[in-house]
């Protein structure tokens, strides 16, 4: 049988798709203790956009997927699954795919039931106009596109990548990114998604704090002016608060001097003068290391806002950046300890 000739739309299982899609994403939802309100608030996604998944009326895109692998810590795979019997190896032939088609799109899964879920790699069947969906997609680790048939659009943080036949696309997954069949005709990709660690389960804005919870002594930052509420401007915020978390409380809260934009008010932006984007630079990145240096022993900074380059920074630096609309410092520990803290990384800039 050859795949690249079958139209997704012809499949005797999409009608029945959606109903699957929204029962699985019912018992996982269910079964992790959580809400539709919670879930909404732990994936970004509207409420309703939920009730209408889980009652089989609406077919999420790939990118909608990944936002809810993350909030509920489950690989894709997991919403039109059943439970697996876990294996160290797996032997997929061409004829026998495993296959889900959403709406329009068709994913095959070309490693169904591998243990741990080390590599998630997919054949992802596009048709014209389809993509993420409207958000732009944020999770850890890194992503492999391999363009089969057709072509597609990739938005990575500030770049555009128009993938032809043969053309690949691999990337650190943190970076904010989207996809689009901007063609007429159905593109199909090889899509293959690797988590760099334990928790690192690709999905979309939330990431996963449950090894985070598990150690005996950890701390973590907040930019401040005050001390008691988070500022807004990264560069700006003159100090940390560090609060330091015991066993999901916290024991101990200490304000340290933060380096800011008035100790390099006199250095060249080098960004300008090379064509990067804000902050992406070297120069900006060697500050935002000196500005991380009195939180090297932080496992996390919430923030209000921050630029990409300072983002990139604090992750290359092992320090988780979270850019919260909570204002109040002490309701957004609470809610990073309670794994409920989504990071809107719309909000960079």
């Amino acid at each position: 049988m050859n795949f690249y000739n079958i139209n997704p739309l012809d499949s005797p299982d999409s009608l029945s798709a959606d109903l699957l899609v929204g029962k699985r994403l019912k018992d996982l939802r269910t079964r992790s203790g959580y809400s539709l309100r919670i879930l909404a608030e732990r994936s970004g996604l509207n409420i309703n956009t939920l009730s209408l998944i889980e009652n089989g009326k609406s077919s999420p895109s790939v990118g909608t997927l990944q936002q809810l692998s993350q909030a509920l810590d489950v690989p894709i795979a997991a919403f039109f699954e059943s439970e697996p019997v876990e294996k160290e190896i797996v032997f997929t032939q061409a004829h026998a795919r495993p296959t889900q088609t959403f709406g329009s799109t068709r994913m095959q899964n070309l490693a169904k039931d591998l243990i741990n879920n080390a590599v998630q790699p997919f054949v992802v069947t596009l048709q014209p106009g389809m993509g993420s969906g409207d958000h732009t997609i944020v999770h850890t680790g890194f992503e492999f596109i391999y363009c089969l048939t057709g072509s597609i659009r990739y938005q990575v943080a500030q770049e555009e990548y128009i993938l032809q036949p043969g053309d690949s696309l691999v990337f650190e997954s943190h970076k904010p990114h989207s996809w689009e069949n901007t063609g007429d005709i159905p593109t199909q990709i090889l899509l293959i998604l690797y988590p760099t660690e334990e928790r690192e389960k690709p999905g979309g804005r939330h990431f996963s704090l449950e090894v985070m919870k598990k150690e005996i002594n950890m701390k973590i930052a907040a930019i401040t002016e005050d001390g008691k509420t988070i500022s807004q401007h990264f560069g700006r915020a003159p100090y940390y608060l560090v609060l330091t978390i015991e066993e999901g409380k916290v024991t101990d809260r200490e304000m340290r001097d933060k380096m800011g934009h008035s100790q390099f008010h006199e250095q060249a932006h080098a960004e300008e003068s090379q064509g990067l984007g804000h902050g992406m630079d070297a120069q900006s990145h060697n500050k935002h290391v000196d500005m991380a240096q009195t939180i090297a022993d932080c496992k996390a900074l919430l923030c209000g806002g921050m630029g990409m380059g300072a983002y990139e920074s604090m992750r290359r630096l092992n320090i988780q950046p979270v850019v919260t609309d909570l204002r109040d410092i002490e309701a957004a520990v609470q809610a990073f300890i309670d794994g409920k803290l989504v990071d809107h990384t719309e909000l960079l800039h």
